[in-house]
């Protein structure tokens, strides 16, 4: 009995040491050990998910077509609504100065947070620290297109072919500023050429100059592109992807030729700033999901966009090296919106 006891004793000193030694070092471990995060009862009511760009448009089917499984996996309604205006920054404004509560999200592209804010000064937002990055959904890569009368079979002699006619080639592009300039100008800059930059209202207007051999190159979105491959009006070289894509196969990636060249459309969620994580990551695991499904995988591969799914970390981290490129690419080449 009296052994009983004294056990009693020494397990009870025991626990209440140990009890006191945990509470003298609980400063020192993360919280997340003491504590399980708080279930969230989130989504509650409908969500609204922001193009800032007119329906119709590439982006706007990619939201519609996601928007229809985001919502299955959330257990909500996604409402798709198209605020264009400024090539994308009225939307985006419009987005970061909502409620930060989760039930206003924004399907962004490189073109109003990578290249738009280095293009730019008087943008009305900050595209770092007033969004809170949820995903990055999707790349769009181009094609490298010359007529047929062109000497060039591969982008090497294409290459080849311009440094022995400085200033005698041209290029077509959408417009000053815009992806396609630019992606041309990362290629022009990577292969060290000088070629002229001929613009246009879009890239279907440089289409018969481009057929009729008048423009010697156009860096065009694989959609609008590759039919005229296809029935023989012109010629592909490579595509603008880090590597090869299903979408065009048995081209090369240019970066094949030039190491470390890529230029994509991407396609991303955001939130205003100061989203909580945890709602984040809600969106997220659901945006993942989605893309997943095989005919939402069908459906945006048949737009010519590469469904690509990233953790806010990552899509954060493509976001920092993309404004980067794009922001030496407009200094070094002096590009402006005029």
């Amino acid at each position: 009995m009296q052994y009983r006891m004294n056990l009693k004793r020494r397990l009870t000193v025991s626990l209440a040491t140990t009890a006191a030694l945990l509470t003298s070092v609980s400063w020192m471990l993360p919280s997340a050990v003491w504590a399980q995060p708080a279930a969230i009862s989130y989504p509650t009511k409908p969500i609204r998910l922001v193009v800032p760009f007119p329906a119709g448009g590439a982006t706007d089917i990619f939201a519609r077509t996601l928007s229809q499984k985001l919502a299955e996996k959330l257990g909500s309604t996604v409402v798709v609504e198209n605020k264009p205006g400024a090539g994308g920054t009225l939307g985006s404004d419009l987005v970061a100065k909502s409620p930060a509560d989760g039930y206003t999200l924004l399907l962004a592209t490189s073109s109003t947070h990578s290249i738009g804010p280095n293009l730019n000064p008087k943008m009305p937002y900050d595209a770092v620290r007033d969004f809170t990055p949820i995903g990055q959904v999707g790349n769009a890569p181009s094609i490298m297109l010359v007529p047929n009368s062109s000497p060039a079979k591969t982008i090497q002699e294409w290459i080849d072919y311009a440094k022995k006619n400085p200033g005698r080639l041209n290029y077509a592009s959408s417009g000053n500023g815009t992806i396609v300039q630019l992606t041309a100008e990362l290629f022009k800059s990577q292969a060290g050429l000088y070629v002229v930059h001929i613009p246009y209202k879009g890239t279907a207007l440089a289409m018969p100059d481009l057929i009729s051999g008048k423009i010697d190159v156009l860096f065009d979105s694989l959609p609008t592109g590759l039919p005229h491959v296809k029935e023989g009006r012109l010629r592909a070289l490579g595509v603008t992807s880090a590597q090869r894509t299903s979408m065009a196969p048995g081209l090369p990636a240019i970066a094949e030729v030039l190491p470390g060249y890529e230029s994509n459309t991407w396609f991303g969620l955001f939130g205003p700033a100061g989203v909580r994580p945890e709602i984040v990551n809600r969106v997220n695991a659901a945006a993942l999901q989605a893309l997943a499904d095989p005919e939402v995988k069908d459906k945006l591969l048949r737009l010519g966009i590469e469904p690509i799914g990233t953790s806010p970390m990552q899509f954060a981290t493509m976001l920092s090296a993309e404004s980067a490129k794009w922001k030496k690419i407009i200094s070094e080449r002096k590009i402006t919106l005029d």
